[in-house]
């Protein structure tokens, strides 16, 4: 079983980690919007998360990429809020409408040791950026008592790397979003002007902290970043201009591309023409083959078996 590196950190370490995510939270710059708001007197921004965890669910999970999932599933905990606001958000009843319930940094940390005993190969973080300042310390109190699987940050690529920066020796594995090429559809569809700048510095460190994506003789992942890209149709994440920026700043051999096909007008989609449809065969495959013949190797979805089978119902679980 891979060990995460977070079991060596000292007390100092943790503490000056804790101090500096309380100062980016009590004005509050835990993401790119830096709304200025205090975190710890409840005050709220963009994404409206209050000054305590909401967490939706908590359980083992099989949907992510195969050396996430591996055979005993990936420790996800589903933070509610969300830094983004995408109006296709698949996962809308827990970012946009605020599904879930309140947990202490001691719950979530007997959580994360519960996952853990479940023989998960993973804790995995879904869209866990707003919340930082209280996950670190469940972490730290879960490492106390014995929790040492590889930590998973799953998060929409919206990033300030400066907090992203102190996460280095407490993260594993990166798995972030590369939602858009241009920042055009960024602001339309994610109401995020500047995602496009703030995505790839972050990128930048995550990689600087981990390197390529590695594995253990199993297939389990241990340590690396994993770059998800969602395909939208009608050209409307720019794929291509990811595609060319990803081979311009990295060797095409230490990068690998979680390249889904996967898209469904969910949530506010509809209300825009351009992307108020599937995604089609040809749009996907034509993605999917420049990414290809480039070198970029991981995971590439097979768009003819795409069903609704990975929409999570987070009222029915």
């Amino acid at each position: 079983m891979a060990i995460s590196s977070y079991t060596l950190l000292s007390e100092n370490e943790w503490n000056e980690k804790t101090d500096l995510l309380d100062s980016f939270a009590r004005s509050c710059c835990l993401c790119p919007r830096k709304c200025g708001v205090n975190r710890f007197k409840n005050e709220t921004g963009f994404c409206k998360a209050p000054g305590r965890m909401i967490i939706s669910r908590i359980f083992p999970h099989f949907g992510e990429e195969p050396p996430i999932s591996g055979e005993n599933g990936s420790g996800t905990v589903f933070f509610s809020y969300c830094t983004l606001g995408c109006c296709f958000c698949q996962n809308y009843q827990i970012s946009h409408e605020s599904q879930g319930q309140s947990f202490s940094i001691s719950e979530l940390a007997q959580k994360l040791l519960w996952l853990q005993s479940c023989g998960c190969h993973n804790i995995n973080l879904v869209t866990p950026t707003h919340f930082l300042p209280w996950i670190i310390r469940s972490l730290k109190e879960a490492s106390l008592s014995g929790l040492n699987i590889p930590v998973v940050y799953n998060c929409g690529g919206y990033e300030n790397p400066e907090v992203i920066a102190v996460l280095n020796g407490i993260v594993d594995i990166y798995l972030p979003d590369m939602k858009y090429g241009k920042d055009l559809s960024a602001s339309k569809f994610s109401k995020c002007n500047n995602y496009v700048h703030y995505n790839r510095e972050s990128i930048r460190e995550m990689f600087r902290q981990t390197g390529p994506l590695r594995t253990d003789c199993n297939g389990i992942g241990k340590r690396g970043i994993c770059i998800r890209h969602l395909v939208l149709p009608n050209n409307q994440s720019y794929s291509l201009y990811i595609l060319e920026y990803l081979k311009s700043c990295y060797d095409v051999s230490d990068i690998h591309i979680s390249l889904m096909a996967q898209y469904r007008p969910f949530y506010k989609a509809e209300q825009f023409e351009e992307i108020n449809r599937p995604l089609g065969v040809k749009e996907y495959e034509l993605i999917r083959d420049a990414f290809a013949n480039e070198g970029f190797d991981g995971f590439y979805q097979d768009i003819s078996r795409i069903d609704n089978s990975f929409v999570i119902n987070f009222n029915n679980i």
